[in-house]
């Protein structure tokens, strides 16, 4: 119904079809920020925080640009920072922004060929724990070199399109793949333990990018940050955090195959064979339609794969320029001359970058309130064995239910301040710098409010295809989260 006021359209398009409740709670946020100011500066800063964490946790709800944004700007209006310290923050951490400008964007000309790889990896093998165990290595594998919400989009295309084929097959034509009505009875058994069977796929992948994600600095955003704090190359990296991230990667592939062994937590569900026969028809026509332009566009972009796996390898050039220049080799090659087309492959990548700048105005309040220099002092006062496993908590618990990138900014900022100062030596920063890393990057698999990645598949158009829910997400993620959990906290323990 269309607002009868001028005032009433107001309110209707302000966070547009947000809930009611959350237009409320973010209106009242703005309210109290000031009256608390005015009590105490410190106090605010910290309520800052926990409202920024909010908007993220409710990432479903509103996408959180907007709600955080109105946060960080007021913060500047009422002083608890300023425009300079934003700009410096966002100044330092520049080569993350490049990376999340360019490099996905970058992958988005590659994606046929990502795209046919993950294709006859689903048809070609019959082994269900097989298969599980491959799409597993693959996400993390490509998540390594590439970036996991690129992995993960590829993913979804290739679940969406095979899931649209089978369901216009069985539905006679109907074009609407989540309306089940035209499904004949007898059909609806295997619709069922298909969607089942891409559920446990999609889960194994999300969780493969972040077993790859968390081992090299263009894995995730928050690893080329502490990349360029601890001023680690891509070998450096590696290096640094293989004492954990090894172990959790062989912890993830054994908890991938006894998920599906047991079939226990949603996983185990396999393939019907007349979905088979359905889906293999599909790929050898189009096969059949392959031209040898298209060919000779897959041969390009495994070309360029080779020279961006050589050169993230041999750091010859900032990840964000290496991404570039992927762009300009893919299009230059494959013809894709045209603005707007290439104007799609920054889609993705941009909504992110702009929270990412808004992030960096929370971190310029807690930087200029010295917010965590209490924790951090707390910390450092612990006996220098028991300061890695302590930030590897904090982290993971933030991780979960905040923004893995949010965390690993604030508290790599104040690790790097106390280096600086002379609290810490170098060495001692680097183990704790490992800790931070793998602390943000493991146990927020828990939650789609800590991995990007899994919020991408959350609010992707295949989660209510294949009835992925919130809460089943969750659930499937459980075995995994404590798995790597206790695993990475032991290697931190025990390794560092």
């Amino acid at each position: 119904m269309a607002p009868t006021s001028l005032s009433m359209a107001f309110w209707h398009n302000f966070l547009g079809k947000s809930a009611l409740w959350y237009k409320k709670t973010i209106i009242a946020f703005l309210v109290i920020n000031p009256f608390v100011i005015l009590y105490d500066p410190f106090l605010a800063g910290w309520l800052l925080i926990i409202e920024f964490i909010f908007t993220l946790a409710m990432a479903l709800k509103c996408y959180p640009l907007q709600p955080g944004g109105l946060l960080a700007l007021e913060a500047i209006l009422l002083g608890l920072t300023s425009p300079d310290s934003v700009y410096h923050e966002v100044v330092n951490n520049f080569p993350v922004i490049l990376l999340l400008m360019f490099m996905v964007a970058g992958i988005y000309f590659m994606k046929d060929l990502l795209l046919w790889s993950f294709t006859k990896i689903m048809l070609g093998v019959r082994s269900k724990i097989l298969l599980s165990l491959l799409f597993s290595l693959v996400a993390a594998f490509l998540s390594a070199f590439l970036d996991a919400l690129t992995v993960t989009a590829v993913l979804i295309s290739v679940a969406v399109g095979f899931y649209a084929v089978y369901h216009k097959v069985v539905t006679g034509g109907d074009n609407y793949p989540d309306n089940d009505d035209m499904v004949a009875e007898l059909e609806r058994s295997d619709l069922d333990r298909f969607r089942g069977f891409l559920r446990s796929l999609i889960m194994h992948g999300a969780v493969g990018t972040a077993l790859g994600g968390v081992c090299t600095l263009v894995g995730e955003p928050q690893n080329l940050l502490i990349a360029e704090k601890a001023g680690w190359d891509f070998i450096e990296f590696f290096m640094h955090v293989a004492p954990v991230s090894m172990p959790c990667l062989a912890a993830g592939i054994l908890t991938c195959l006894f998920l599906e062994r047991f079939r226990l937590f949603g996983y185990g569900a396999t393939l019907p064979e007349k979905v088979r026969v359905i889906l293999l028809d599909y790929d050898r026509e189009m096969s059949s339609r392959r031209t040898n332009l298209d060919n000779a566009a897959l041969v390009i972009q495994a070309i360029a794969a080779v020279i961006l796996v050589i050169g993230l390898a041999l750091h010859l050039a900032e990840v964000g320029l290496i991404g570039l220049m992927i762009i300009i080799l893919l299009t230059a090659f494959t013809g894709v001359t045209e603005e707007h087309r290439i104007g799609r492959a920054f889609e993705e990548s941009l909504p992110f970058t702009a929270l990412l700048v808004v992030f960096f105005a929370v971190v310029a309040v807690i930087h200029d309130q010295h917010l965590f220099s209490p924790i951090t002092q707390w910390v450092l006062s612990l006996d220098t064995a028991q300061q890695p496993p302590m930030l590897f908590i904090a982290n993971g618990i933030l991780s979960m239910i905040s923004d893995n990138v949010f965390v690993a900014t604030v508290y790599i900022n104040e690790v790097k301040e106390a280096l600086d100062t002379g609290a810490i030596d170098r060495k001692h920063f680097d183990i704790l710098a490992i800790a931070i890393n793998t602390g943000t990057n493991l146990p927020s698999v828990a939650t789609p409010n800590g991995q990007a990645a899994f919020l991408f598949l959350l609010t992707s158009a295949l989660a209510p295809l294949i009835r992925l829910s919130y809460g089943r997400m969750v659930l499937m993620a459980l075995p995994y989260t404590i798995t790597l959990s206790v695993v990475g906290l032991a290697c931190v323990s025990l390794f560092l």
